[in-house]
C-alpha cells in the first residue's frame, strides 16, 4: 500500500481549487510599497487571479486533498 501523500502547507495558504478545477491564488505587488501605486492598481490587485496552464499541475501536486 503506497503511504499518504503529505500536502505542501505553504502551497495550501496560498492557493485555492474552485469548483471547475481551476486553481484560485492572489495577486503579487500588494504587500508594501503601495504609496505610489494608484489607487485603480491597488483596486485591481485584490482581484483573485487564476494559475497559468503551464503551472497548473505542478501546483495541483503540491496540494492533492485539496
Amino acid at each position: 500500500m503506497m503511504p499518504k501523500m503529505k500536502t505542501h502547507r505553504g502551497a495550501a495558504k496560498r492557493f485555492n481549487l474552485t469548483k471547475k478545477g481551476k486553481i484560485k491564488r492572489a495577486k503579487a505587488f500588494k504587500s508594501h510599497l503601495l504609496s505610489h501605486k494608484s489607487q485603480k492598481r491597488k483596486r485591481r490587485l485584490r482581484k483573485p487571479a487564476f494559475v497559468s496552464k503551464a503551472d497548473y499541475k505542478r501546483i495541483l501536486q503540491l496540494i492533492p486533498y485539496k
